[in-house]
This record gives C-alpha cells, structure tokens and sequence, in this order.
C-alpha cells in the first residue's frame, strides 16, 4: 500500500472517530446507542425485551405514560404535528357491543422491522437484544422509515432543541421513537419509564421484560393469557404484546 493511501485512511479513521462525539448542543454529544453498554457487555441475541400491554386495566383518559415518557425522554408533550410523541394513546369501538378499549401504542419493536429495511444508510437498526433504535450520526432525515412504519410510531425533529437530557441525546432533522428506554436497559435497569408510572398510578397495565426468558414474568403471562400483536398478518413479530383486543 502506498504512503498516500495509507495517510488517506489513517485520516479517515480519525475523522470518524471525532464524529462520533459531534456536538448537537452545548454540553452535549450524540454517542452511539449501541455503545452506551459497557465495553465486553454488548446487547445479547439471548435477550429479548418486549412489553405486554393489558387493554383491560388501562383506563380511558388516562395519560400517565405519555406523560412519563415525555419526562424522561425530555419531549415537549405538545400537540402540534412538529411535537414528537414517542407514545399515543388510541381508543378502539367495537360497532357491535360500542365497548371502548383504551391502548397507548408505540414502537412495536419488530423482529423484522420494516424501518430498517427501508433505510437507505443503516441508521435504523436493531439490536440483538430486539430494542430498534436510529443512529442520529448517520440519519440523513429522509423519512422512509416513518413512511415503512406501519404503527406510525416514529417523529420527525423539525426544530433545534436545547434543555435536552444526557441520557437521551435528540437532534435536529433526525427521525426517532421508543427505544423501551434503553438507557435503562443499558445500566442494569428492571422497567421502562411509561410501566414504571403506570404501575405507580395503580393500573399495571404495562409489564416490560425478557421475552426469551421462559422464567421472567412476561414470558410466563403470555404464555397464560391470550395476546395479539397488532397488525400480525404482517408478519413482523412485534416486542409488544397487547392482552384483551
């Protein structure tokens, strides 16, 4: 290999290490999700996280986790088309009976993602753990993922945001959505902010955890219970399970 080439790609390689900490704010950094673990603790295939979601205990009008999520992930909570919203809440009549089942909805966190497939540069992704997450270093802001989502469970940051969090970087003409707060995944964490305040405000209708583990509490109440996922003819095989719909 020739000198020149050799100093092009030592150049290279230290430009893409400098940005990788590419400053969106003051104070901070967008670091690469898939290295917030520890080095030699990379995400595991033997792990897979998931939610069940039961429609019978989650109120109507309730918004406790819309609005945890919001906090922890420093969202404005607006409503305007601009506003992100990483969770909804959706209402679903039955024209027959005219019973009403309240469900938040977001990420689905598929097996087989239809954003990921659609990305022109890798930047959606999903872990071997199952969480589906966009790398904002290489998101080119192109929507084709929110386009490819059939839950429309992704948003589009249109303004520049200040105030964010250190844990949950966001950036300007980036696509993002649920990641099953995987900062706390990450440190070791046993629950997600949205189960967590639901939990708290007496309805349990959200449990978070290890699909693959036949002795984790998910996996024992999906086995015992009947669950959908939402739009199964699609074949995606969703991490989020809904009980009673």
């Amino acid at each position: 290999m020739s000198d020149t080439n050799l100093d092009r790609r030592q150049f290279l390689g230290r430009a893409s290490v400098a940005l990788a900490g590419l400053a969106i704010a003051p104070g901070m950094l967008l670091y690469e999700f898939s290295q917030a673990r520890p080095l030699g603790e990379a995400a595991s295939g033997k792990v897979r996280w998931g939610m069940l979601i039961d429609t019978n205990q989650c109120e109507s009008g309730c918004n406790d986790c819309v609005t945890a999520c919001n906090e922890e992930n420093g969202l404005s909570g607006g409503t305007a088309p601009t506003d992100a919203q990483w969770i909804r809440k959706v209402e679903l009549k039955d024209t027959g009976s005219g019973r009403i089942t309240s469900l938040p909805v977001m990420c689905q966190h598929c097996a087989s993602p239809p954003c990921v497939d659609v990305c022109p540069t890798g930047a959606s992704f999903k872990r071997a753990d199952g969480i589906v997450l966009v790398d904002k270093h290489i998101c080119i802001g192109c929507r084709y993922c929110m386009m490819a989502c059939p839950y429309k469970a992704r948003s589009f940051v249109h303004e520049t945001l200040t105030d964010q969090l250190t844990d949950v970087p966001r950036g300007k003409g980036t696509v993002e959505s649920c990641t099953l707060c995987v900062h706390r995944v990450d440190k070791g964490q046993e629950t997600t902010a949205c189960a967590e305040a639901c939990a708290r405000g007496g309805h349990h209708a959200i449990l978070f955890g290890n699909l693959n583990d036949p002795d984790s509490e998910i996996s024992k109440r999906v086995r015992a219970v009947a669950t959908t996922q939402i739009r199964a003819d699609l074949g995606l095989n969703t991490g989020v399970r809904y009980q009673g719909i």
